[in-house]
């Protein structure tokens, strides 16, 4: 079996337990295509369904000092996503909470063979919401040094929390203000849409179109999360903390 097979082996079996191993090799994390390479392997072994994808490394600041080129994506599965107010437990290796937009899309896209542009991205969004990530790691690791670090580690992604979704409708989502915040902290951390890869619909077109370049097919309707428009804010207290995002809503998440 090779080195790669072993590693994703171990950060799967981590994953559908939700324990923690040691790191993976710098390989893994310093090399970007290194880093997809153990994504796609360590997905391909997960049975449960796929029910969308997020974006990482949309702030475009970020990917600069990484000195990456453009952002990832990484598949989310159904026991990762929570109805709105629900319970995250987290643990010392969790990176922190971010707040985010998110769009349903339409099955029928999968369909299409037309290049996915901000002038006809519409036509395949049936709903948008915000949306809670918790993002961490598998690993008993702190920190981003790379964009590997996340890509590799099933994107970081340890639960979305999706608030009440609203049909689609075309809002100006290039400069919307955003807020996260946690009263028994007292923290309180604001932000805005044009972080998130220009905006969040750009991002959203990111991805569909890396899909369609990967040829990833689902049978149902997906959602697409598109990065976070507060940063990864860190989790000082454990609490609720809820996110709210200008002209489309809040999200709640309790943080054990």
């Amino acid at each position: 079996m090779s080195k790669i097979e072993l590693i994703s082996n171990k950060l799967v079996n981590a994953f559908i337990k939700n324990k923690l191993i040691n790191p993976v090799p710098l390989k893994y994390s310093k090399d970007i295509k290194e880093a997809q390479k153990l994504r796609i392997l360590c997905e391909s072994k997960i049975n449960w369904p796929i029910i969308g994808f997020k974006a990482g490394g949309t702030a475009i600041p970020v990917l600069k000092k990484l000195k990456e080129k453009e952002p990832f994506y990484a598949a989310i599965f159904k026991p990762n996503l929570l109805k709105n107010n629900k319970s995250i437990k987290i643990n010392k290796f969790t990176l922190g909470i971010e707040l985010e937009v998110c769009y349903l899309i339409k099955k029928r896209f999968f369909h299409s063979k037309k290049q996915i542009t901000m002038t006809n991205i519409s036509n395949y969004i049936s709903h948008m919401a915000p949306c809670i990530e918790v993002v961490g790691y598998r690993q008993r690791k702190k920190g981003l040094k790379y964009l590997g670090d996340i890509c590799g580690d099933f994107g970081a992604n340890i639960k979305f929390i999706i608030g009440q979704k609203k049909r689609f409708k075309k809002i100006k989502i290039n400069n919307l203000k955003t807020n996260i915040s946690n009263k028994i902290s007292k923290q309180s951390v604001s932000g805005n849409t044009n972080t998130v890869y220009k905006n969040p619909l750009n991002s959203c077109r990111f991805v569909l179109n890396k899909l369609r370049k990967d040829k990833i097919y689902l049978n149902k309707d997906f959602f697409v999360f598109t990065g976070s428009t507060v940063g990864v804010v860190p989790i000082i207290k454990k609490g609720i903390f809820k996110g709210k995002i200008e002209k489309l809503g809040t999200v709640s998440a309790k943080i054990l």
